[in-house]
């Protein structure tokens, strides 16, 4: 790692601070009428049921509800501080977009052990538009995309912890005292990956994913350690020394974490489903020896799901900001949050303000040639850090085609878009190059990577309008819309 430490971190907390400043500027604006907008309608009222019972959802006019609590819970917090109000339902969102960034950065100079590319990913970090809005809107997607975040991190921190002991074993002359290699007792960095997984799962249930995803990467990484101390057996010792400790950590403890994040449901007399066992559900049965709760939660979890299975594309009806995965990439279907076409305050007799989820071209337009160029470094070279990023990418990606019919919208991207960055950031590393270059070639790949982040920024501010809802001329709205399909 770099021995910077103090300035990096000085550095980590600046970025992080002027990203909480762009995302708290006028956050409680717009509203509809002092109401949530667009899907915000389903969250921030039950973040408010949730303030007026204890953590739970009461409102039976719903049927349902269609997420875990977790993300609504966070929400909650806010309203409490600041009460029923588009900053009450939004600042959570806010703190939550923040951390991000700073984890983008930390995630980024650990990867490529530069603080210098550490501070180019925090730069692309502010200048995403998707993560941005999604930091000022009262939904989901920003808490999944903190724990996805941060257990990514943590994994991060349990292999570089492992090469550690590994190469302490190595010093010590014990790497062949078994054929499978040395047992590592607690990894407490997995173990906390496996508890962030798990909250994730607690906002919505697509951080099963990333579940997924992340343990077949960290046990690929213990093959990878293992084979790179000469572990007589590398295959073998994961099966004996890695597989039962990692489902243990990637598997019971995000499960255990997520039925914890129903403590106020559990609580509740009032959770909806809460009390099905002898109404819904007969009291006899194979599971009966299950407690009625679990039992419960499994007969609410069930409708949950049946609830998303049927959520199809309407062939008469489509919703007219839906966008399917193809498109997602490069952000070509973009996501009308507000718009208000009869506003006053850009200069002129008539003005617009809208807020619109817009990934910003500099960064999205980049994505196929980007991921394009991870999978050739990790094919030709076999680079972890590429394979790492495409897995992040891939598990809140590629799931989304395997039904291509269901309702789809361009929020879901959201977690994918540190991933994105992340990949940016490790392509404009090789455009740098290595700190042992020629001066010569040094400055000619920094003075690239600062015009790309120069354009980034100014892109970033060009949006900036339609991303936050200042009031525009007409004129000035269609100039920034730059596709068709932007409308």
């Amino acid at each position: 790692m770099p021995t910077d430490r103090w300035r990096a971190w000085l550095l980590t907390i600046a970025l992080a601070i002027i990203g909480g400043l762009l995302r708290f500027y006028r956050l409680g604006y717009p509203t509809d009428a002092g109401t949530p907008v667009f899907d915000e309608k389903h969250y921030a009222p039950q973040a408010w049921q949730m303030v007026r019972n204890g953590g739970v959802e009461d409102n039976p006019g719903f049927e349902l509800v269609v997420h875990p609590p977790l993300g609504k819970q966070l929400m909650a917090l806010g309203e409490i501080a600041f009460g029923y109000n588009g900053l009450g339902w939004r600042v959570s969102a806010a703190v939550a977009g923040t951390v991000c960034v700073l984890l983008t950065v930390r995630i980024a100079r650990r990867m490529t052990r530069s603080t210098l590319l550490g501070v180019v990913a925090g730069v692309l970090m502010l200048s995403d538009g998707v993560s941005f809005v999604s930091s000022r809107m009262g939904m989901l997607d920003i808490f999944l995309t903190l724990f996805v975040l941060s257990a990514f991190g943590a994994l991060l921190v349990d292999r570089d912890d492992v090469r550690a002991r590994m190469a302490v074993v190595l010093a010590e002359g014990r790497i062949f005292e078994s054929p499978f290699g040395p047992r590592w007792g607690v990894r407490w960095w997995r173990f906390g990956a496996g508890i962030l997984i798990g909250l994730a799962c607690a906002v919505k249930w697509s951080g099963v994913y990333w579940l997924v995803a992340f343990g077949v990467l960290a046990l690929a990484w213990d093959v990878s350690v293992r084979r790179a101390a000469g572990v007589a057996r590398p295959w073998a010792g994961v099966w004996v020394r890695d597989v039962a400790p990692a489902l243990w950590a990637l598997a019971a403890i995000p499960v255990l974490t997520y039925l914890a994040s129903w403590w106020a449901w559990f609580g509740s007399e009032i959770g909806i489903d809460r009390h099905e066992v002898g109404r819904s559900i007969g009291v006899g049965g194979r599971f009966s020896f299950l407690p009625d709760a679990l039992r419960s939660l499994w007969y609410y979890s069930d409708r949950v799901l049946r609830f998303h299975q049927n959520l199809h594309t309407s062939p008469t009806a489509p919703h007219p900001w839906e966008s399917k995965p193809w498109s997602w990439p490069m952000g070509l279907r973009p996501m009308l949050y507000y718009y208000a076409g009869d506003v006053t305050g850009c200069g002129e007799r008539r003005c617009v303000a809208a807020t619109m989820l817009i990934g910003t071209p500099a960064l999205w337009w980049l994505s196929p040639v980007v991921l394009g160029w991870s999978l050739w470094r990790l094919f030709t070279r076999l680079d972890w850090r590429y394979a790492a990023v495409l897995v992040g990418y891939g598990a809140g990606y590629l799931p989304w085609f395997i039904d291509v019919h269901r309702q789809m919208y361009f929020f879901y991207v959201t977690p994918l878009a540190p991933f994105l960055v992340l990949a940016l950031t490790l392509g404009l590393g090789e455009i740098l190059g290595r700190a042992t270059s020629s001066a010569r070639r040094r400055a000619a790949g920094l003075a690239a990577v600062s015009l790309y982040l120069g354009a980034a920024v100014a892109n970033f501010a060009w949006l900036w309008p339609i991303m936050v809802g200042d009031p525009i001329t007409p004129a000035h709205w269609d100039a920034l819309m730059w596709l068709p399909s932007w409308r």
